[in-house]
């Protein structure tokens, strides 16, 4: 063999990287969450206050949807892959076949989703008589603006999570959720400092809403093993930052942060939920029910 193949340094191998895949609890907490506020929001379609509001309001429910479509993909590949990973949730009967999305979404009952009580609560809150009885848009906002102060703190710190294929959910999710964020604070704002009839309502539906929030600073079973293989973010950590938020919002607003509440706090994450979910779920999951496996 000639001298100068020999000298030849052998050719680098591939990173043998070992992917650290997100525990699948975890990404159904992320997905249930994005689901069940896109089915919220989108109860405005044809009802928002303007027609601008009303499309972007259905864009707003599209971006969650996709982002729970993309988390229950995830989700439903882990399941369908050998190891201990693959046991299913419980549930109501499972269609035939292998997990997908649409078996996440639509075959499991209330005490299987594990998103945030607050996101599941309706529109009006009872405190303020809304038009129509139905929707109060200031109820709408305001939870939305909770909701996407949190959600651009976890994506970013999702992003550098160890499940590649979340934090690639995580940055196409964070660019959506920005805009969730400035559109809901612009209309906080917009209330908050408005008529006395606007600042009345988005001041009743913080004072209602604010206590709710107090879930997201208590870790459940499923963030504290995706934190234990770094996959997860630290919610309980974001705490200050969501708080330095949403102090200036609600002060630009002209509104009053009510006072901290002390007491029982919503296990929405753990399984635990209100009385709203079940017709929440009961509107989105019948036509699957009713013809599981069809195709359009």
């Amino acid at each position: 063999m000639d001298a100068a193949v020999q000298a030849r340094p052998a050719a680098p191998q591939p990173s043998m990287r070992v992917t650290i895949h997100a525990p699948v609890p975890y990404l159904l907490h992320l997905a249930d969450n994005a689901l069940v506020l896109g089915q919220r929001n989108a109860e405005w379609c044809g009802h928002a206050p303007i027609l601008e509001e009303d499309l972007a309001m259905a864009n707003n429910s599209l971006d969650l949807i996709g982002q729970a479509r993309l988390l229950y993909q995830h989700a439903a590949e882990r399941l369908n892959t050998p190891g201990p990973t693959s046991s299913r949730p419980r549930g109501a009967a499972w269609p035939a076949g292998p997990v997908t999305e649409d078996t996440l979404a639509y075959f499991r009952d209330v005490p299987d989703f594990a998103n945030y009580t607050l996101l599941e609560l309706p529109h009006s809150p009872g405190l303020v008589p809304a038009a129509g009885g139905e929707r109060d848009w200031a109820t709408t906002i305001v939870r939305n603006y909770l909701y996407s102060a949190l959600m651009v703190l976890v994506w970013e710190r999702l992003e550098q999570s160890t499940d590649t294929q979340l934090a690639a959910i995580a940055a196409k999710s964070i660019k959506e959720t920005r805009y969730h964020l400035r559109h809901s604070r612009d209309w906080l704002v917009r209330l908050g400092d408005g008529t006395d009839e606007s600042a009345r309502r988005t001041q009743a539906a913080l004072d209602y809403l604010l206590p709710f929030t107090e879930e997201f600073w208590s870790a459940c079973a499923a963030e504290s093993a995706a934190l234990d293989n770094a996959s997860g973010a630290d919610v309980p950590s974001l705490r200050a930052a969501w708080d330095a938020e949403v102090d200036s919002a609600i002060a630009d607003a002209g509104l009053k942060r009510p006072a901290a509440v002390k007491g029982y706090v919503p296990q929405g994450k753990s399984g635990v939920h209100s009385e709203h979910l079940g017709y929440v779920l009961a509107e989105m999951q019948s036509l699957a029910r009713v013809h599981p496996g069809a195709q359009w």
